[in-house]
């Protein structure tokens, strides 16, 4: 049996409640075959277009005066919990489907980052919604906020994308996987958390899911593990007449296709940068990178891309 820590991606959950519900059963048809193979799984996912949403809508709310101003790390908690809530209901329903007695915990979780950090210099992780170059110029003279177009897609707000350091409620987790418990943690790669004086403090940042994930992984010594996204591969040349698919890499390797630019920032780039972090603290270990549709390829070796030193 391995000890896995799954990181899922957008892609696996909606933007809406009934969306996000409807993708998240299929999510966890897909999950559980990892635990009829026998291996003990910690959970983790993404939450930008969720807690942009929520951030969004209860100031909306605060300034029309119907209800108070909430700060971005209580949206991050929130969002933690709404998605959360959906995934173990999916994931306990499944279980009991298929005759599993295990219990399902969602643990919202606080990560601890630097006030040193440079990310808070330089915001840089996307959130919430899409606007047009019109609409994100009058929030930003509106509201001070920073927005960046997103590939092609549109403007998008961003916020400060800080290292993650430590995870606050690790003990907890380690009791709960001890328990037999299947745990979703870190979701949106935590509530970022700063400590000044023995006390914490959230701040308004986003950090990384894929590298808490590998922070997570590292902690509880796992052997794996795995970041699931929209594509069955790492490519190289992306895109391009020489696109290529990786299937067995080194770090060595991956250190060079970063070094060759040849991973876009705001997508392949902070995951494999995530595996390598993992890999650098547990050389025994091995990350793999592929889409959440053929999981189950994936782990019998058909597709994606296997990471290791």
């Amino acid at each position: 049996m391995s000890k896995i820590v799954v990181a899922l991606g957008g892609n696996a959950l909606g933007k809406s409640p009934e969306e996000q519900l409807k993708l998240v059963k299929g999510t966890a048809k897909s999950l559980i075959s990892l635990i009829n193979r026998g291996h003990e799984v910690v959970i983790s996912h993404g939450n930008g277009p969720q807690v942009g949403c929520i951030n969004l809508g209860l100031n909306y709310a605060a300034e029309h005066q119907q209800g108070p101003s909430f700060p971005f790390p209580e949206c991050g908690a929130m969002s933690q919990a709404y998605i959360g809530y959906q995934m173990q209901e999916s994931l306990l329903n499944e279980l009991h489907s298929l005759g599993i007695n295990k219990e399902v915990v969602t643990l919202v979780t606080q990560v601890e980052v630097s006030t040193d950090d440079l990310a808070f210099q330089h915001p840089t992780k996307p959130i919430g919604s899409f606007y047009s170059k019109e609409e994100a110029s009058k929030i930003m003279k509106e509201k001070g906020q920073i927005f960046v177009e997103d590939s092609g897609r549109g403007y998008r707000r961003v916020v400060p994308s800080p290292q993650p350091i430590n995870i606050v409620e690790l003990d907890s987790i380690e009791a709960l996987i001890e328990h037999g418990t299947l745990v979703i943690a870190a979701g949106g790669g935590g509530v970022p958390v700063i400590k000044e004086n023995g006390n914490y403090e959230g701040v308004d940042a986003v950090i990384d899911k894929d590298k808490t994930s590998a922070l997570l992984a590292a902690h509880l010594k796992s052997d794996q593990l795995i970041i699931l996204t929209a594509v069955d591969h790492v490519y190289i040349n992306y895109g391009t007449e020489n696109e290529k698919a990786l299937g067995e890499v080194t770090v060595d390797e991956i250190k060079q296709h970063i070094a060759d630019n040849q991973f876009a920032k705001g997508s392949m780039l902070p995951k494999v940068e995530a595996a390598i972090q993992f890999l650098n603290k547990n050389d025994q270990g091995s990350v793999l990178i592929t889409s959440l549709e053929r999981l189950s390829d994936a782990l019998d070796g058909k597709i994606g891309t296997l990471i290791k030193n």
